[in-house]
């Protein structure tokens, strides 16, 4: 069995960040249901990455809603909320992540639901918290990379603002929910009490920048500074950065520039011999570096570095990654089924439990598929009749 099984998600949240929460749960064991609205369901659901259309939905919810159920139910409906409640009655966990009010609105707000279920944990997610000015505000990731100075540390010092190339922000918040979770299953399990886990994309976003922040606040208040040439941190000296090669990439990491220039056979670098000339000249460093390692193939450079333990790797795109041993070894990938017999590729949940790996042959579910199972199961007949 694994650690979740026999528990009870309810989730109605919606695009990446509560999914994802409830994603990791459902590998862990859990049982989740999601809610899901009417006709048109989890909007993610026509949510296209690169117009890829997989089976008629987008591949982003297929990727972040496999191992579910589907419930489709009107909650402008008395029939549909009285239906509501009574799953909520039976689940452990309940999962939401519209912005402050909607769920207050609908009559699924923590003090409600805690008063039907009071052993239920209850988490939700918003963009801003629920105190902030910006509260009403779209809790979208790219906004909020922008609203808590992420876009600040990415690219070269004449790069402007710069943006990572994921939606890294929903995902930190729904991990962060999911270790909340955890925490109150855990003190349920022993107390048998119920509670209400709060993040906030922006606090996420924050609490992922605690090493440059922690720096920033103890420096004077001195904003970081971006290197101008192979920029990877703000705070560290060369040669730390991803360099061009004859064909193709080389990322460094920390290290000894005198060490460096001597392996490499580059001896303007052996100059640089006082440790803070590292951060103090890097700029002039990285771009002596830059012009050398142009010379000759990411092979030849990591084949002199990684003997000598200087720390360094190649940069791979996902066809060179996938066809590598290191990556086939850890059956990352995993195929899963849909209901109608669909089946596609997608990653595996990547924590290992009693050496098991969390592989699930379950694939995303039909909007409203599991209906039918759901109210047979969790709703009673004077329900309906009495809504």
């Amino acid at each position: 069995m694994r650690p979740l099984e026999d528990y009870l998600v309810v989730d109605f949240s919606q695009f990446l960040s509560g999914p994802s929460a409830s994603l990791r749960l459902a590998d862990m064991g859990a049982r989740v249901i999601k809610i899901e609205r009417l006709g048109v369901g989890d909007i993610c659901r026509t949510l296209y990455t690169s117009n890829l259309i997989m089976n008629g939905e987008s591949s982003v919810f297929h990727a972040i809603n496999r191992n579910k159920e589907s419930f489709e139910v009107d909650l402008k409906n008395n029939e549909g909320c009285e239906m509501v409640r009574e799953l909520l009655k039976k689940a452990d966990v309940m999962i939401h992540n519209f912005r402050p009010g909607v769920m207050e609105r609908l009559g699924f707000d923590y003090p409600s639901v805690s008063a039907l279920n009071p052993t239920i944990i209850y988490g939700e997610i918003s963009g801003y918290g629920t105190e902030t000015e910006w509260k009403n505000k779209p809790g979208q990731d790219l906004l909020l990379q922008a609203a808590t100075g992420l876009t600040s540390l990415t690219g070269n010092a004449d790069s402007g603002p710069v943006a990572m190339g994921l939606s890294i922000v929903d995902m930190l918040a729904g991990a962060h929910l999911a270790q909340g979770v955890l925490a109150c299953l855990y003190r349920k399990a022993i107390k048998n009490e119920g509670g209400f886990v709060q993040v906030s994309m922006m606090e996420s976003a924050y609490d992922f920048q605690f090493e440059t922040i922690t720096t920033f606040l103890n420096d004077g208040g001195c904003l970081p500074e971006r290197s101008e040439k192979n920029n990877a941190n703000a705070y560290l000296g060369a040669p730390y950065g991803i360099y061009q090669t004859e064909n193709g990439y080389l990322a460094l990491a920390m290290g000894s520039i005198p060490q460096l220039g001597a392996l490499l056979g580059c001896e303007k670098l052996e100059d640089y011999v006082e440790i803070s000339e590292a951060f103090d000249k890097r700029n002039e460093i990285k771009a002596i570096l830059a012009e050398h390692l142009l010379h000759s193939s990411t092979e030849k450079w990591l084949s002199i570095l990684e003997p000598a333990d200087i720390w360094c790797a190649d940069v791979l795109n996902w066809n060179a990654l996938m066809e590598h041993d290191g990556f086939k070894i850890l059956q990352m990938i995993q195929e899963v089924e849909m209901i109608d017999g669909y089946k596609y590729e997608t990653t595996r949940c990547p924590i290992r439990i009693d050496g098991e790996l969390l592989i699930s042959p379950k694939g995303s579910p039909k909007l409203g598929q599991d209906n039918e199972k759901i109210i047979k199961e969790f709703i009673t007949q004077n329900t309906i009749a009495n809504a």
